[in-house]
């Protein structure tokens, strides 16, 4: 299912593999949460199924949370420098600006990531397409005071947020 997005209506009849071409990229190199939401189509509409995927991401265990988190690059990180985002990501992550720092700007991004990823075992995760990077560079200090059980909930809030605009693209309700 490749090209456009795919209508709602023809997603609900989809092989698991054609639900896969849809929606396998939402989560972040997380296949897994479409592939468990699947069985549960019919979705009466994008919220619909966008509730159920984010059931199936909060039901998840706590090992397969902090892997989605995980699965997530740094901003402005060694991954994006390299060219290795996902397309998705890439596109994700110059929507907020992050594609045209100044040096201060990147020395920054580089300590507080190395600083988060330190206190918290995974990466800072934030929906860059609502937010500039002057907020994201005012968010990582509030969330390096939060217990790290407070950053799982965090983090798997933005990946809901990221998942839900990556649908909107993916899928129309016609």
């Amino acid at each position: 299912m490749s090209g456009g997005p795919v209508a709602l209506a023809k997603l609900n009849t989809e092989t698991l593999e054609g639900f896969l071409s849809a929606c396998g990229s939402l989560f972040e190199r997380s296949p897994w949460v479409a592939a468990r939401t699947w069985r549960r189509r019919p979705f009466a509409s994008l919220e619909a199924l966008h509730g159920e995927l984010v059931s199936t991401m909060e039901n998840a265990s706590a090992e397969e949370k902090v892997s989605l988190i995980r699965s997530h690059p740094d901003l402005v990180g060694r991954i994006a420098e390299a060219a290795g985002l996902s397309e998705i990501s890439a596109r994700e992550q110059a929507a907020a600006g992050l594609d045209s720092l100044s040096a201060e700007e990147v020395t920054l991004f580089r300590a507080y990531n190395r600083e988060y990823r330190d206190t918290f075992g995974f990466p800072f995760v934030i929906c860059a397409r609502e937010n500039r990077k002057e907020a994201i560079l005012r968010a990582f200090p509030e969330r390096l005071g939060h217990t790290r059980e407070q950053e799982i909930v965090a983090a798997l809030a933005e990946i809901a947020k990221i998942a839900w605009l990556r649908l909107r693209d993916a899928v129309t309700e016609a």
